[in-house]
């Protein structure tokens, strides 16, 4: 408050309002260091999400776009059994490749957190490494691996275990599953490897001093202390991979063709931009919303558990 010549107390201006409101809020301040990352998101997230889902229900007859308000885009999508089946098929791809991907990066970053002693930093660093190329030269990489003339065959074949190339390696979802849990396991290294960095290695000694075994331990400890990091690797494995149309598209042939595909078929030679938006607006919140009821009923085991 400002003091005027008499003596008196002065009500502060208009323009001074704004700055004593910033001061004294710590959320306001709060609010302000976020606002360039608010702003980013807006632009880079959350507008072509908006554009998206306003495409989804316009319609396209040829190369006209009609910005009518309608809902067949979406009777289409959920109307066509294609669309359905291959929906499935990348659920069921997506699962089992988090799944492949977790009980493989388990195993490595519990060695990283309870085996080594020193440079932990280096050792993460060292099983990064691979995953430092491009996404794409290590599909194309898998796909040399696993081809007709690839290393697997060529190699098996030199030993006399076959006399023939096997032909199940490629093409189809086996390939696009060893492809993806490759391509996607540093995501479920790390978060796996802090959260068992962060159990009190104190409870496994009192559970040994009472008693129990390291396979007794592990389960009843280890095991549910480092499930929400197993839970966070799942979760950033399986979202992205639903949506992945590269590693199909490469190595999955005909079988292993999965929804993302469509998509990619529908915005970039089809040209039904409508169409294509719907199917991905609504693949987007069916796989959102089997994500959260998966987590919810994973983080009820957890509770159960402790």
């Amino acid at each position: 408050m400002a003091v005027g010549s008499a003596g008196e107390r002065q009500t502060p201006g208009i323009a001074a309002w704004p700055r004593m409101l910033y001061r004294r809020s710590e959320t306001l301040r709060g609010y302000t260091l976020l606002s360039p990352t608010m702003v980013i998101m807006l632009l880079a997230l959350a507008a072509p999400m908006a554009l998206l889902a306003l495409y989804s229900f316009w319609s396209q007859e040829g190369y006209v776009l009609s910005t009518h308000f309608t809902l067949d885009q979406y009777g289409t999508t959920f109307g066509r059994d294609t669309y359905r089946a291959l929906f499935y098929r990348s659920i069921a791809i997506s699962s089992v490749v988090t799944l492949v991907t977790v009980l493989l990066a388990y195993p490595m970053a519990y060695f990283v957190a309870f085996r080594v002693q020193k440079s932990k930093f280096l050792w993460l660093i060292l099983l990064t490494i691979p995953f430092w190329t491009s996404y794409l030269l290590r599909v194309f990489a898998w796909k040399i691996i696993l081809g007709y003339d690839g290393v697997i065959n060529s190699g098996l074949m030199s030993l006399g275990i076959i006399h023939e190339p096997l032909e199940f390696l490629l093409y189809n979802p086996f390939a696009v599953v060893i492809t993806l849990a490759h391509a996607w396991a540093a995501f479920a290294i790390l978060p796996i490897y802090v959260s068992l960095e962060k159990i009190d290695r104190s409870l496994l000694e009192a559970a040994a001093d009472l008693g129990d075994g390291a396979i007794r331990r592990f389960f009843r400890i280890t095991l549910p202390l480092s499930l929400p990091g197993v839970i966070g690797a799942a979760v950033l494995i399986f979202v992205p991979t639903t949506g992945d149309y590269v590693s199909p598209a490469l190595v999955g042939g005909s079988e292993g063709v999965m929804i993302a595909n469509i998509i990619e078929v529908q915005f970039t030679k089809v040209g039904d931009w409508p169409l294509g938006a719907a199917v991905a607006i609504a693949s987007m919140a069916a796989v959102g919303i089997i994500t959260l009821l998966t987590v919810q009923a994973l983080r009820a085991a957890v509770a159960r558990v402790k």
